[in-house]
């Protein structure tokens, strides 16, 4: 038995909107054998936009009853049903939320009919509903309506039916409610090359061939089959409903992966990522170091001097202070000795007692230069030179990440079956990429973790993990 649903909505997301009418009609695979509907009070205001496309406004769902009353209905009629809907991600995410909103977990095998028309009508120009039904010469009465929108949605289903049960198995049914997670315009043997429990970076592309989005994870078959099933935005649906094909790439290391994720997203530009996606312009600002006569590290912000290495880089005098003021805060760090007190006397933060008293000489410099170190190494690889390594892509290989001077300069792949990798040998397998402060900040994120460095003048890999001091 099949559940046709159709619902109208205050929005696009079930995060931030409910259900203002719901229609399902049972099917049993010829006809539809019994049908409900109702509008449901979504315990808000309807959007004037929404009311211009359904023409149901706020008058009429006011004596509507909520979804809670009408929850043990819909889940008796769905019962051991087939969850059928046309573009199902929307219904049936909508659907479960609402049960979600009530302490229960809904869950239902789902079919969705973008997708079968797709595999059935081939070649058309749209598979809207609306535009199919025109193509199919079936007549919507009530179009955004949710009783009307299912009337028609059951009988392009009937359509569907009748044309593959002619030409195709007679498991096409069953194997497309299998299938019925995957977006529309993607193949499941797509799917079944992808593999599961690696980590990597992965790619999906549309019609075109075009990279929409890239993501990364330590299991990329897992993470992928969770951007199907999600049912977020009117973004994530649009997605879902572009991906016709995915490519990845396995690195082995989450940190390799870290970093060419966010290349690639620079490099490409997919419409679909935006965190990462701006290329950083070339920095203008540091945060340097220097010691006054008392002995104490002092920390400024200025322009990049040429000949003298600044701790950090920042492309604007906004994200250096962002930096700056967080390192204050983060090591009690005195607002004196960082150039932003200049009266004499105790500084601010230390009234506030977020000072530890470095203006005062209440705290010692070495005291308080430890933390000061602290701060420079969360943020700063110095000038240092070394290679780092990680786990490779199999048990005979090693990922390694080469710094040069405190800049990140790219990555690569050594075999290590005739012995631990030497730095000359690294130098030769290196793939350059750029530095820029999106991966100044992943290294140094992940330089807080234990990792293997090798300077450039030891010539072997001690294998015991060791932090990184720099």
């Amino acid at each position: 038995m099949y559940a046709i649903v159709d619902i109208e909505t205050t929005g696009g997301s079930p995060e931030n909107s409910k259900i203002t009418e719901i229609a399902i009609l049972l099917h049993d695979g010829k006809q539809v054998v019994r049908r409900f509907s109702s509008l449901v009070n979504p315990k808000c205001p309807i959007p004037y936009f929404i009311t211009q496309a359904t023409g149901i406004n706020d008058e009429m769902v006011r004596g509507a009853p909520p979804f809670h009353e009408i929850a043990k209905e819909v889940l008796e009629l769905t019962e051991g049903t087939v969850f059928v809907a046309h573009n199902v991600r929307f219904d049936y995410g909508f659907i479960k939320a609402a049960f979600k909103d009530l302490g229960y977990i809904y869950h239902r095998k789902t079919l969705c009919t973008v997708r079968l028309s797709r595999n059935t009508f081939k070649g058309l120009a749209s598979y809207s509903l609306g535009n199919l039904c025109d193509s199919l010469n079936i007549q919507i009465k009530n179009r955004h309506r949710a009783l009307g929108d299912a009337e028609a949605t059951a009988i392009l289903f009937g359509k569907i039916i009748e044309n593959n049960t002619t030409t195709l198995t007679p498991d096409w049914l069953p194997s497309e409610i299998r299938s019925s997670n995957l977006p529309p315009l993607l193949d499941e043997s797509v799917l079944e090359k992808v593999p599961s429990r690696v980590t990597g970076v992965y790619y999906f592309h549309n019609k075109k061939g075009d990279v929409i989005y890239v993501g990364k994870s330590k299991d990329i078959k897992k993470r992928i089959l969770q951007h199907f099933s999600a049912a977020g935005s009117r973004k994530v649906l649009h997605l879902q409903h572009e991906i016709a094909d995915i490519s990845f790439e396995i690195t082995g290391s989450e940190l390799i992966a870290l970093l060419l994720e966010s290349d690639e997203i620079k490099r490409l530009k997919p419409i679909y990522n935006v965190a990462q996606k701006r290329t950083r312009a070339v920095p203008f600002f540091g945060i340097y170091q220097a010691s006054d006569t008392e002995g104490y590290v002092n920390l400024h912000i200025e322009k990049l001097k040429e000949g003298v290495e600044p701790l950090m880089t920042a492309d604007s005098i906004f994200s250096a202070k962002n930096v700056f003021y967080k390192l204050i805060a983060e090591y009690k760090l005195c607002l004196s000795k960082c150039g932003l007190h200049n009266l004499g006397g105790p500084c601010f933060d230390y009234q506030l007692h977020k000072c530890l008293g470095a203006c005062l000489e209440k705290e010692s410099p070495a005291e308080y230069n430890s933390r000061v170190m602290a701060a420079i190494e969360s943020v700063s690889f110095k000038n240092e030179s070394f290679f780092v390594l990680d786990s490779g892509r199999e048990k005979s290989e090693k990922s390694f990440v080469r710094i040069e001077n405190g800049q990140y300069k790219g990555f690569g792949f050594i075999d290590i079956s005739f012995g631990e990798p030497k730095p000359e040998n690294m130098q030769h397998n290196l793939k350059k990429y750029s530095h820029n402060k999106d991966i100044q900040q992943i290294l140094c994120e992940f330089m807080k973790q234990e990792r293997v460095k090798i300077p450039d003048k030891d010539q072997s890999v001690n294998n015991s993990t060791q932090p990184l001091n720099y």
